[in-house]
């Protein structure tokens, strides 16, 4: 016996959501013999991109029932049940977090229609519910509202039933009532977790770290470690005994730690690290007019170079970046096999260095501008960012082209002074693999101040 289900959720912090609409229609396989849907009051706001997206609104909830006026319904209509939806850890989630606070576990097995259509239609280009079903030609009518996803499940499902002759994979999808769930332990272990963004620490009874992890939401992703069904994530849990944190405010940071903390403390189930594919940087070479070229070549220890890249593809593409954002030279650059000037001169975006119309020490500047901008090279800088706390700067350190460490400071006076700085940084390693850390993340990202003028 199956229990269709969708639910729709007033949105905002993971765990904390509440539930607005549910649907449930009790199948047996070949029709269904019980439904039940209806309103609920979640007893606080709805998001308002959720009102956007599902047209529920908080007026429309106030005379609805509240969770635990339903609740027995729900117990009785998924009874002996497996419970079907589309992204089943969500709603089942939901579920069991609103039974939790009413003091009851409630516990059932769950299939997931998302993981089922990957595996009896890999061809479809999307899983998501709406284009699976427009793609199967399943009408639909009131989509992101519970009776209508719900149905729009229930018929899915019933093609997917179809499409397993073997019903060998639907055995295979379906979870035992602890998958996905955390234990009481774990569970509290959890709820300890802050949803921000730092490293976390997982020790076993000896308390010696097993795993070192980071993210922009440890609660969330810890409760992904503990409900992960691969062979390590299954390992950690029978070991866990505790769990530690540090913020750290920003994942520049938390990457640099994570890193750094692996590399020393080796952890048993961090993956080690396979040996990278080679490397490349930008290197500086000048003509014999004295204009300065950029280009591309395999990393090498000892030859200067500036910015570290994962692959040729990657380097070429931020070479294209630069050289139109800091209006380089196309031929210089070697982005132009032109035998004149090069295709940006006529159009304005180059100055004419390719036709003699620039001055060499002019256009060398925006070179140098355009390789500082996001590289480390043999610079001496200060990276500004989020602290973990309004009144606090996070601040990365960087010396001759070396990473020095990284550190929080309250006042100015504590980043512009090199000295001060000093004594309130963290060590860090000062090798590529860290570099490349921080130059990948000063072309992804602006959220960061560039104090690069310091006073002993």
């Amino acid at each position: 016996m199956y229990a269709i289900l969708d639910i729709e959720t007033t949105g905002g912090k993971y765990n904390e959501e509440g539930i607005t609409e549910i649907a449930i229609y009790r199948f047996d396989g070949q029709q269904v013999t019980d439904q039940f849907i209806s309103l609920v009051n979640p007893e606080k706001e709805i998001q308002p991109f959720v009102v956007k997206l599902t047209g529920i609104n908080n007026k429309m909830l106030r005379t609805a029932p509240k969770f635990y006026e339903v609740a027995k319904r729900i117990v009785e209509i998924t009874e002996d049940c497996t419970l079907v939806a589309h992204n089943a850890q969500f709603d089942y989630r939901i579920l069991k977090t609103e039974f939790r606070r009413l003091g009851f576990d409630y516990m059932r097995k769950t299939l997931c229609t998302v993981e089922l259509s990957k595996k009896l239609m890999p061809e479809q280009p999307s899983h998501s519910l709406g284009k699976l079903v427009r793609s199967l030609g399943i009408p639909v009518s009131d989509r992101h509202r519970a009776n209508g996803d719900a149905q729009a499940t229930l018929k899915l499902f019933k093609v997917l039933l179809e499409k397993d002759r073997s019903k060998s994979i639907i055995t295979d999808m379906v979870r035992t009532a602890s998958t996905g769930i955390l234990s009481p332990r774990l569970l509290d272990i959890v709820e300890q977790l802050p949803p921000e963004t730092g490293v976390y620490y997982i020790h076993n009874d000896d308390g010696q770290v097993i795993y070192i992890g980071k993210s922009n939401n440890l609660k969330k992703r810890v409760n992904q470690r503990f409900t992960g069904h691969s062979r390590r994530s299954r390992a950690i849990q029978k070991e866990v005994r505790a769990v530690t944190y540090e913020k750290t405010g920003n994942e520049l940071i938390a990457s640099l730690k994570e890193y750094a903390e692996v590399l020393s403390n080796k952890p048993r189930y961090n993956k080690s690290k396979r040996k990278r594919p080679k490397r490349f940087a930008f290197q500086l070479e000048t003509d014999d007019r004295g204009f300065y070229h950029i280009s591309i070549h395999p990393l090498k220890r000892g030859i200067p170079s500036y910015g570290i890249f994962n692959s040729f593809f990657e380097a070429s593409n931020h070479l294209r970046y630069i050289t139109e954002e800091f209006e380089l030279c196309l031929k210089l650059n070697g982005l132009s096999e032109s035998r004149g000037s090069c295709s940006a001169y006529p159009d304005g975006f180059c100055h004419g260095a390719c036709a003699e119309k620039e001055l060499p020490e002019t256009y060398n500047q925006r070179v140098m501008a355009a390789l500082n901008r996001y590289g480390i090279g043999e610079n001496s800088f200060v990276l500004s960012l989020k602290g973990r706390t309004v009144d606090e700067k996070a601040v990365i350190f960087v010396k001759d082209g070396k990473l020095q460490g990284y550190g929080y400071a309250n006042l100015n006076f504590q980043v512009d002074n090199t000295r001060i700085l000093k004594s309130i940084l963290a060590p860090l390693p000062a090798t590529d693999e860290a570099h490349y850390i921080i130059e990948s993340y000063l072309r992804k990202n602006k959220s960061y101040k560039l104090v690069s003028a310091l006073s002993e």
